[in-house]
């Protein structure tokens, strides 16, 4: 093998007779370079994007949530909280109350999710630097104030915080005969406006918070909550938490981490970059057809070298090798230019964000690119089959080479 690797090597460096061959060799480095440049950069673009949403989700969603498998509230007593909250490793455990309601502001009306919150909610997460206007008051004590989303606020056309107006609460009592007066048909509960917060669209136009003691009386639910929130005291510890949350709350409640709560959104996003990795793979192997024309043009120049080789005793097997290893000298060498390239690429963008989303309404101005070293080695892993696949049928064709032929 290494009689294959050198004389390779002598043919890959050294000046051909026919230029052609050269620039030949030279297209067919750059177009693999060019491919794989592109394939790393797509990639850690698709990689940035699932960063996004895992920090925009962030912003809200706990790391771990326990919801009934059925129904949408379950009773959380004291000593439930007070078993979860001695579980090693959980730090936070906070009860939400959340469903559908209408919400009216003088003339105009929106149908959102009230979520109720404990007080500990804001250690649960960064949400309180999610304000954009008001303060924080979900923690205290007595004070029944709601934080709304700017889109609900635009919705309602509400100036503030320093409204006179509250929000009327309306929520459909749980009874068995209906009523035609909304008075004895819905709970009613007023509550002022205490701040806006502003996360994503989705979010901000369909959402307020308010504490928890409010959500109940509005619901109904004394003593229930549609969810409870976990914070592990590491991160690196919510596997393992998750698993003995799982142990403690039984096959009637579902224990999800935060990829799990979005699960469907980060495996489409995932999906879609396989496919993109499967387009781009493809794209390669036709860039590889030039390794092709390029080796089968060294080997007509070649066989004289081939049949004197065979004519001192070298086989089949290291003429095919030799072709083989240029090949791979061929598709390595612009695989290798193109990850730098396309390294160096995504780091500027990283850095200074010149490919800006072109929207004013987006979480991030620039695109978000990640990179990621299995990217790169599976990259280099398809590079070098196309390359071993596109290589062979040449290499075959060298070993064929007959020395009667070339006897004079």
């Amino acid at each position: 093998m290494k009689v294959a690797i050198f004389i390779a090597r002598r043919y890959f460096f050294s000046a051909k007779k026919t230029r052609f061959i050269n620039i030949l060799s030279l297209l067919s480095m750059a177009g693999v370079g060019v491919g794989t440049m592109a394939l790393v950069v797509v990639l850690s673009v698709f990689n940035g994007l699932e960063g996004v949403i895992r920090e925009m989700f962030g912003t809200y969603d706990p790391e771990i949530r326990i919801e009934a498998r059925r129904g949408k509230r379950f009773q959380a007593d004291s000593s439930l909280l007070a078993d979860l909250r001695a579980l090693s490793g959980v730090a936070i455990v906070s009860e939400v109350a959340e469903d559908q309601a209408l919400i009216k502001y003088r003339d105009a009306q929106a149908y959102v999710r009230i979520k109720g919150v404990s007080e500990n909610y804001h250690k649960q997460n960064n949400f309180k630097e999610t304000l954009v206007m008001g303060d924080y008051e979900l923690d205290r004590p007595g004070s029944s104030k709601a934080i709304i989303g700017r889109g609900v606020q635009y919705q309602l056309s509400a100036s503030g915080t320093e409204d006179v107006y509250a929000l009327q609460c309306w929520y459909p009592r749980h009874r068995k005969q209906v009523s035609l007066n909304p008075a004895n048909a819905f709970n009613i509960q007023p509550i002022p406006i205490g701040g806006v917060f502003a996360i994503e669209k989705a979010i901000d136009d369909h959402y307020i918070y308010v504490p928890i003691d409010f959500a109940r009386n509005l619901f109904g639910w004394e003593g229930k909550v549609s969810a409870l929130e976990v914070r592990c005291s590491k991160a690196s510890i919510i596997p393992e938490v998750q698993q003995k949350i799982k142990e403690k709350m039984g096959e009637k409640f579902k224990v999800l981490n935060a990829d799990e709560l979005h699960a469907s959104l980060i495996k489409a996003i995932r999906i879609e970059k396989f496919f993109v990795f499967l387009t781009f793979s493809f794209v390669l192997a036709i860039s590889s057809i030039n390794i092709i024309f390029s080796l089968y043009m060294l080997i007509l120049e070649k066989q004289p070298d081939m049949a004197a080789l065979k004519a001192m005793g070298a086989g089949d097997g290291l003429v095919r090798s030799i072709f083989l290893v240029e090949g791979l000298l061929i598709g390595l060498g612009g695989a290798l230019l193109g990850m730098l390239l396309g390294y160096g690429l995504c780091a500027t963008q990283q850095s200074f964000g010149f490919v800006s989303m072109g929207m004013s309404s987006s979480l991030v101005d620039a695109y978000p690119v990640e990179m990621r070293l299995k990217d790169f080695l599976f990259s280099a892993l398809a590079i070098l089959l196309i390359t071993v696949t596109a290589s062979w049928i040449p290499a075959r064709k060298a070993a064929a080479t007959k020395v009667k032929d070339f006897l004079r």
